[in-house]
């Protein structure tokens, strides 16, 4: 019996390696892929979209904040693993009645190396996840040796509409903004992603924009609706999953984000 303790300070006991496992989360999911549990993973969500084969041919057992329990019963689990953020707190108690469940936790790069090397270690692949942790910190390294934005321009990133919502403090996303050397405007609000009104926007006279990829769908028709509001500001649309992903993605944050901040320098 070997007990691992999550990001959330919750300690889980595994009889053996796991050989059935769920994951309730698309950025794990592909980490798990990529750590080579191709027979060990058996069920994920609808929106774990990489790797593709996975997306289509595993179980689906539901989305990352409602899931299909009786799936997951017949899929009879030996771990799960989920994340604060993603995964709907109710739900995750409910399976934590039956199911050994890891949870991560994740605002900052730190927190990311430490969920890779700790799945990693609870799935039988500590050697493979330190690998990565340390090509992940060599890549970011010479990501903050190499981006260059002149002065700390004020930045929005937007991530949803009908409410628009923006990346507010203590996210992932804001994380990455910082390490751009750029000041996100909502940093102050209350909430981590923060409802905001078309005029609230407009007053804060951002200087760049960023709208996502995901989880909501932007497009050109919507740089063009806010250019009218903020016609002084810089709005480009920007890859969401390697602002927010904080698995093995993250292999390919460090170039773009060199390469999208040289349109600022």
């Amino acid at each position: 019996m070997s007990e691992f303790t999550d990001q959330m300070n919750h300690t889980i006991s595994l009889e053996h390696i796991p050989r059935r496992i769920i994951s309730l989360v698309p950025s794990q999911t592909e980490l798990l892929a990529d750590l080579g549990l191709e027979d060990e993973v058996v069920g994920l969500t609808k929106f774990c979209i990489h790797p593709q084969q996975w997306f289509q041919h595993k179980t689906r057992i539901g989305g990352t904040k409602e899931f299909d329990f009786e799936k997951i019963k017949l899929l009879n689990p030996d771990l799960i693993i989920g994340n604060k953020e993603e995964n709907e707190k109710g739900q995750i108690e409910e399976l934590m009645k039956s199911y050994p469940v890891w949870m991560s936790d994740i605002k900052t790069l730190p927190d990311a190396y430490e969920m890779i090397s700790k799945i990693g270690e609870l799935t039988g692949k500590k050697e493979k996840a330190i690998e990565y942790v340390s090509e992940l910190k060599t890549r970011f390294n010479y990501f903050q040796e190499n981006v260059n934005v002149p002065s700390k321009k004020n930045i929005a990133y937007l991530i949803w509409k009908n409410p628009w919502m923006a990346a507010g403090k203590n996210t992932f996303i804001d994380h990455l903004i910082g390490k751009c050397g750029l000041v996100n405007i909502f940093t102050a609000a209350e909430s981590r992603y923060p409802e905001i009104q078309i005029d609230e926007l407009a007053a804060r006279n951002p200087e760049i924009i960023f709208l996502s990829s995901e989880p909501y769908p932007f497009k050109q028709k919507h740089i063009e609706e806010l250019s009218v509001v903020c016609p002084k500001a810089k709005i480009v649309l920007v890859n969401g999953e390697l602002f927010s992903w904080y698995g093995t993605r993250l292999l390919k944050s460090p170039k773009y984000l060199i390469d999208l901040m040289r349109q600022f320098s």
